[in-house]
């Protein structure tokens, strides 16, 4: 700032200045924060995706065990001895 316009502004305008001026600064330090963990969780998204995508391709559910329905009412606990 000019030297000339310093000795127009009062006091009180130099201190509005300066609360401003800090004002930004932390505005300017909270959206780096948010930013940081916007980008963090976007990376951990992305891998819990590929993650998901790898589990997916091992598919154990499609396994070649025989599901077909087992009487289980042969056994002693049913009286058919």
């Amino acid at each position: 700032m000019p030297a000339f316009l310093l000795h127009r502004l009062s006091l009180s305008d130099i201190l509005i200045l300066l609360q401003q001026k800090d004002i930004v600064i932390v505005l300017s330090i909270t959206v780096t924060v948010f930013l940081i963990l916007l980008i963090l969780g976007i990376r951990k998204t992305h891998k819990l995706n590929e993650e998901n995508q790898r589990l997916a391709d091992l598919n154990p559910l499609d396994s070649t065990e025989d599901d077909s329905y087992k009487d289980f009412t042969e056994g002693h606990l049913y009286g058919n001895d």
